[in-house]
């Protein structure tokens, strides 16, 4: 393994998801296995472009990988989305004496990353960390299987409400632009109905489902709202629901509580693999790639395909929902 990178920093960035402390930690002490001097930028891009760091080492990441959130914090960074502002962040970096830049977040924070690696000689690596799971190139993105749990768990007490009231609750997820999170927790709860925003459905539709249901004698509807899926989310889908069913709908919003809480341990797992790669991979000087994980191998995407291709949800799944919500 080659060894002439020898400087790097780390920074977490865009929304924040369960796993991410576990990534740091793992990117932190397997760089320093490797006699690799690691600083971490504070709130995201923001730190990068006003030189705003702290030295990392051993014991800086204990006790952080059962920890939700990220100790370096995040937040959006206007400046960095200009030419200037990515030249001063360049410019702390090349005064800093780095030579590589790992970058954790989602598909806006890879974006960023990509745009960093044309303006800098440096190596740039992503690490998916979004609750979305929405990035090509990995099968499973850092903060995704929390939030499952998070979800999972917030449906299954509402469908005790559910059966007890005889009402129609729809509840609804994260996941503006894609539908993972609905997907999954839909079927792992026995929904009568998932949407997403990658499948439209009507109105008219989901009101016939229902009329069959209830001829069946359901006493309860469940329905998974992905937020993108539907103008004005659940609370405006229950409004039109209840004006064309005559039926009582409730609205459940879980929003931000999804991001939050000790992260699993399979989010641990894939965050502590996925940190220690990225170390290596920047040993062999990789540049311009995130490092995921597909069919359990250990593989680098390039950053623009991670944004740029559609990553498509479980058609299988898919599949099988209609035949199971019988």
């Amino acid at each position: 393994m080659k060894t002439n990178s020898r400087k790097l920093g780390v920074l977490t960035s865009g929304g924040d998801a369960p796993g991410m402390n576990a990534c740091i930690r793992a990117v932190v002490r397997t760089a320093s296995y490797y006699d690799m001097q690691v600083v971490g930028f504070k709130q995201g891009y923001s730190g990068l472009v006003h030189n705003d760091y702290i030295d990392m080492d051993n014991r800086s990441v204990s006790n952080i990988i059962q920890r939700g959130g990220t100790i370096l914090r995040t937040a959006r960074c206007m400046e960095f989305k200009t030419a200037e502002g990515r030249q001063q962040a360049v410019d702390n970096l090349i005064r800093l004496g780095l030579d590589t830049l790992l970058v954790i977040g989602g598909d806006g924070s890879l974006r960023g990353a990509n745009l960093l690696s044309q303006q800098w000689d440096g190596n740039v690596i992503g690490l998916p960390g979004t609750i979305d799971n929405d990035l090509y190139g990995t099968d499973h993105t850092i903060g995704f299987f929390t939030a499952l749990d998070t979800a999972q768990d917030a449906i299954d007490k509402i469908r005790d409400t559910a059966d007890s009231a005889d009402r129609i609750f729809l509840i609804e997820v994260m996941g503006r632009m894609a539908g993972f999170i609905a997907q999954y927790v839909g079927v792992g709860g026995g929904a009568e109905e998932i949407l997403v925003p990658e499948q439209k459905v009507k109105l008219e539709t989901m009101c016939e489902h229902i009329a069959v249901a209830k001829e069946k004698g359901k006493v309860s509807y469940i329905i998974v709202v992905a937020e993108g899926a539907w103008d004005g989310g659940a609370v405006s889908l229950a409004n039109d629901l209840q004006s064309n069913t005559g039926l009582e709908c409730r609205p459940c919003v879980l929003g931000h509580i999804q991001r939050g809480g000790s992260p699993s341990t399979l989010d641990r797992l894939l965050a502590t693999k996925l940190g220690a790669y990225a170390v290596e991979m920047a040993l062999e000087n990789q540049t311009g790639v995130m490092v995921g994980e597909c069919k359990h191998d250990l593989v680098m995407t390039p950053l623009q395909q991670t944004y740029s291709n559609k990553k498509p949800l479980d058609e299988y799944l898919s599949k099988i929902h209609t035949m199971l919500v019988q």
